[in-house]
C-alpha cells in the first residue's frame, strides 16, 4: 500500500472554542488583518468574539472587510496592499469560503511579489502570513484545503492558487455562527460540503484514508436531509453540517475535484448561480455518467445516504434545489467548450469527454 496523508492544520471544533482558545488564535503574530465580507460576520457574533480575544491579549488588528461573493483576483492584491500598509503579520479569516478563499491570496501576495499571470503557476517562495479561519457557512471547507478559489476574468472561469503553504495554522469551528444563516444558503453550501465528498470518492487520488473520510461527510450531510426540506434545523443539525463539509474539505485537500466543479464554474460565473447549488444541479447527472462504466464507484457513494438508486439522490436534490435555472443550447455549448479544458477534467476515474460533459449539461437541464 502507497499512501501520503498531510493535514496540517490544527482544528478545534465546540460551542465558544473562539473564546476559549483566544491565547492560540492570537499567538500567530502581533498585529492581525481580519479578512472578512461586509455583513454576516458582524451579524452572527463572529467579530465580535475575535475582537474580544485580540483584545484580552493585547494585540492589535486592523479590517478587511471587502472580500465579495467569489472573490476576484483583484481582490487579494487590494487586500494584501492593506496587509502590508497595516504592518499585519498574521491573518484571521472570518466567514465563508470567499472570505476564507481571499484570505489565502492575500495572505500569501503580502509575502511574495508575484505578477497576475504568475499567480496561478504553483512556483511559489516559503514565505505567507500564517492564517487563522472561523467558517461561518458549512460548504467549502477551506478551513483545511490548501487552495483559493478566485474568479478569473481572463479565462471566465473560476482558477486555484494551490499550495501547501496555503493550510491555515488554526481553524475553529463553532456552529452557533451558522444557527441564523438564510435558509438557501444553508441548503447550497450543505450541497457544496456533499459535492466534495462525494467527488472526492470519484477522483484518481482517492485514497483508502480520503473515502473513509468522504463517506462519513456524506453520512453526516445525509442525514440532515429532511431538517433540510423542513427548513427546521437544530443546534445539532448545524453542527453535524459544519463538521461533514470539514470532512469534506480534508478529503478534497487530497483528491481534489470533478468535472462537476469545472462545469459548476460556468454556472457561477456566467449566469451567477451560488458555487453548491450549481454543483447540486449537475451532480445526479455526472453519477449517472460515472455509473454506466463503474457502478461500483456510484455504489458507494450513495451507501452512506441509505440509497440504492441514483434516482432516489436526484428526487432529493431536486426538492433541496427547487426550480432550475434556464440554460439554452448555445450557452451549453460555451459552457461545454470552456469545461472541457479545465484540469480537474481528467481528474475522475472515468474521464469525460466533450460529448459526455455535453451530455451532462444537457440531461441536467432538461434540455
Amino acid at each position: 500500500m502507497n499512501l501520503q496523508f498531510y493535514m496540517p492544520t490544527k482544528v478545534v471544533m465546540g460551542k465558544d472554542c473562539v473564546r476559549q482558545n483566544a491565547v492560540q488564535l492570537t499567538a500567530l503574530g502581533t498585529k492581525a488583518l481580519i479578512v472578512t465580507g461586509a455583513h454576516s460576520a458582524k451579524a452572527n457574533g463572529s467579530m465580535d468574539d475575535v475582537i474580544a480575544a485580540l483584545r484580552e491579549n493585547g494585540k492589535q488588528y486592523a479590517v478587511y472587510d471587502k472580500v465579495m461573493a467569489n472573490p476576484t483576483i483583484a481582490c487579494c492584491y487590494d487586500g494584501a496592499k492593506v496587509a502590508k500598509e497595516e504592518k499585519a503579520d498574521f491573518i484571521i479569516a472570518i466567514g465563508g469560503g470567499s472570505p476564507m478563499d481571499a484570505a489565502k491570496g492575500i495572505a500569501l501576495l503580502a509575502c511574495q511579489d508575484i505578477a497576475e499571470e504568475n499567480l496561478f503557476s504553483g512556483k511559489y517562495g516559503e514565505n505567507v502570513l500564517p492564517m487563522a479561519f472561523i467558517p461561518t457557512t458549512a460548504g467549502t471547507g477551506s478551513e483545511v484545503t490548501p487552495y483559493s478559489v478566485l474568479i478569473n476574468h481572463k479565462v471566465k472561469s473560476k482558477t486555484s492558487i494551490s499550495s501547501p503553504l496555503l493550510f491555515p495554522k488554526l481553524s475553529l469551528l463553532d456552529a452557533k455562527y451558522t444557527m441564523n444563516m438564510p435558509m438557501h444558503t444553508t441548503v447550497n453550501t450543505a450541497i457544496d460540503a456533499l459535492s466534495h465528498a462525494v467527488e472526492g470518492m470519484l477522483t484518481v487520488r482517492a485514497t483508502s484514508v480520503t473515502d473513509i473520510l468522504a463517506a462519513e461527510s456524506i453520512r453526516c450531510i445525509s442525514g440532515r436531509f429532511e431538517a433540510l426540506k423542513s427548513g427546521k434545523l437544530t443546534y445539532e443539525d448545524r453542527e453535524q453540517l459544519l463538521y461533514g463539509s470539514m470532512l469534506a474539505g480534508m478529503v478534497i485537500a487530497h483528491t481534489g475535484t470533478t468535472a462537476v466543479h469545472a462545469m459548476g464554474y460556468s454556472l457561477t460565473y456566467f449566469k451567477n448561480v451560488d458555487h453548491g447549488r450549481a454543483n447540486g444541479l449537475l451532480l445526479a447527472e455526472f453519477l449517472r455518467f460515472i455509473s454506466c462504466s463503474r457502478p461500483d464507484l456510484t455504489n458507494a457513494v450513495l451507501k452512506p445516504m441509505g440509497y440504492s438508486s441514483i434516482d432516489q439522490f436526484s428526487h432529493t436534490l431536486n426538492e433541496l434545489l427547487e426550480k432550475k435555472e434556464l440554460l439554452t443550447k448555445e450557452e451549453v455549448e460555451q459552457y461545454t467548450a470552456i469545461s472541457e479544458r479545465a484540469k480537474s477534467i481528467p481528474n475522475s476515474k472515468v474521464v469525460p469527454e466533450k460529448n459526455d460533459i455535453r451530455n451532462i449539461y444537457l440531461k441536467s437541464f432538461n434540455l
